[in-house]
């Protein structure tokens, strides 16, 4: 579906990608990962024929740079950093669901399930929009039409827990029709929603392996959490997850997206001096304690 063959991109003297060669398949959901400066954004530029290269980039027999309003009819895109679009939000979706022939009303409707009400914000420039409206926004028209690849650059990092489990639900719908490419500079907070891992490092690809595809997309996991001692700065951080406190302070409780899973361990390894005990019960099918 998508070849990248001996693709090399330079900056003047300065060679950030150096021959790739890669193919991506229906059904891949690829975490395309590597520090900064690595060729991530590059490589990603370089697909949506934003870039000149050497060598030749295919997206089903099409080369983006020659046919980029063809191909990109067929790519939703999420980048990382929000373009500063002035256009009041309905007019964006209006005009994206006109460049890929598709309907407004699936981009506002995911924009619903997402929590983001199109009515209160629908005359309001798209930069005045808060991080979190502007990435529910964009996933929204990314997710909102027809497409053969979704490339999507730490498209999470914005959102709200619910809206996660949204987003990842929205994923599973997807996931064996689509092939995905995730960018991010960290495997961990990716490592959950792809079955594909491929590492950049200054400019060569030096990992490009299959990995155990397990997890669920659409599960949820039922959490406790107890305390030995109350905690105001773990109080704060749990509520951002939707956790709810009884037993003053002493226990945790709250859902979290199946694939949210390792990321939630990440935080509360910041905490492992409090706590006393973490239960995870995965579908109400039997607990896990941790």
């Amino acid at each position: 579906m998508i070849k990248f063959s001996q693709v090399s991109k330079n900056f003047r003297r300065v060679k950030v990608l150096n021959s790739i060669d890669l193919n991506i398949e229906h059904g891949d959901r690829i975490a395309l990962v590597g520090s900064n400066g690595a060729g991530k954004t590059t490589l990603i530029r370089c697909l949506l024929g934003e870039y000149n290269f050497q060598g030749t980039i295919t997206v089903d027999g099409l080369e983006p740079g020659a046919n980029r309003t063809e191909v990109l009819k067929h790519i939703g895109f999420v980048p990382q950093l929000s373009p500063p679009l002035k256009m009041p939000v309905g007019q964006l979706i209006k005009f994206a669901a006109g460049v890929c022939e598709s309907k407004p009303e699936r981009m506002i409707d995911i924009c619903d399930q997402l929590g983001l009400d199109i009515k209160q914000i629908r005359r309001r420039p798209f930069n005045k929009l808060s991080g979190g409206q502007k990435q529910k926004l964009l996933i929204s028209i990314a997710l909102g039409r027809d497409t053969d690849l979704l490339v999507l650059d730490e498209p999470a990092a914005n959102l709200d827990p619910e809206a996660r489990h949204t987003f990842f639900q929205l994923l599973a719908k997807k996931q064996k029709d689509v092939a995905m490419i995730i960018s991010s500079h960290r495997l961990d907070e990716v490592a959950a929603l792809v079955n594909r891992v491929v590492e950049l490092d200054q400019g060569d690809i030096v990992l490009n392996d299959r990995v155990a595809d397990q997890i669920d997309l659409n599960s949820v996991l039922l959490s406790r959490l107890t305390l030995s001692r109350p905690d105001s700065a773990f109080a704060e951080t749990i509520r951002e997850w939707g956790f709810r406190d009884s037993e003053e302070g002493h226990v945790w409780q709250g859902e979290i997206a199946g694939p949210d899973r390792l990321r939630f361990l990440g935080v509360l390894s910041r905490y492992a001096a409090i706590l006393k005990g973490i239960h995870l019960d995965e579908n109400n099918k039997g607990g896990a304690n941790v």
